[in-house]
């Protein structure tokens, strides 16, 4: 039985929704097609018929994630609220919505290219909206290192949070940079 176009279309989302969060909570490589099936409610010949591969999948879910993510952002928004929100135990405590960036970065410099590309992409856009928060007072490329420098901070401070098995240090490691981040 054919799929309509609509329905086709409504899957293909669904899959990237659930292959996003999936990713995020289990990791790529943790990130098996029968569970991403069974979880999406579809067999495994829709998921290759929309995507060809599970490489492509994950070329696509990882963009999907991310733009996901960047949709979240308010307009405008304050950069020490957005530090606060992003540097706390229940961001820490939630990798499935949680940013793809932090929840992924350890994997992507071995994936695909593809993947790779998408995954820079996103970091760049991630970046340049960051920048657009930084003091106007400073000149762009000063605010772009700056930008940079908290993109790293709050990624590398979000997996090391999550990576301790010590929940003192956990949260040592949230509020240290987020109080870095504030000055």
């Amino acid at each position: 039985m054919r799929v309509s176009k609509e329905q086709a279309a409504k899957n293909r989302e669904r899959i990237l929704d659930t292959a996003s969060r999936l990713m995020r909570e289990r990791g790529i490589s943790g990130m098996g097609v029968d569970a991403l099936a069974e979880a999406a409610g579809m067999t495994h010949g829709s998921l290759y018929s929309q995507f060809g591969s599970k490489e492509r999948l994950v070329e696509e879910a990882v963009a999907h994630a991310i733009a996901a993510k960047a949709q979240e952002f308010p307009e405008a928004f304050a950069l020490d609220d957005y530090v606060s929100d992003y540097l706390s135990p229940a961001h820490r405590d939630d990798p499935a919505s949680g940013c793809p960036f932090a929840a992924l970065a350890c994997e992507i410099s071995r994936q695909s290219s593809g993947v790779r590309e998408r995954f820079t992409a996103g970091v760049r856009n991630a970046v340049a909206l960051m920048s657009g928060r930084m003091g106007s007072s400073l000149k762009p490329r000063q605010r772009e290192d700056k930008a940079l420098a908290a993109t790293a901070s709050l990624v590398g401070a979000l997996v090391l949070a999550r990576a301790v098995n010590d929940s003192k240090l956990s949260d040592d490691v949230l509020r240290a940079t987020r109080d870095s981040l504030s000055r």
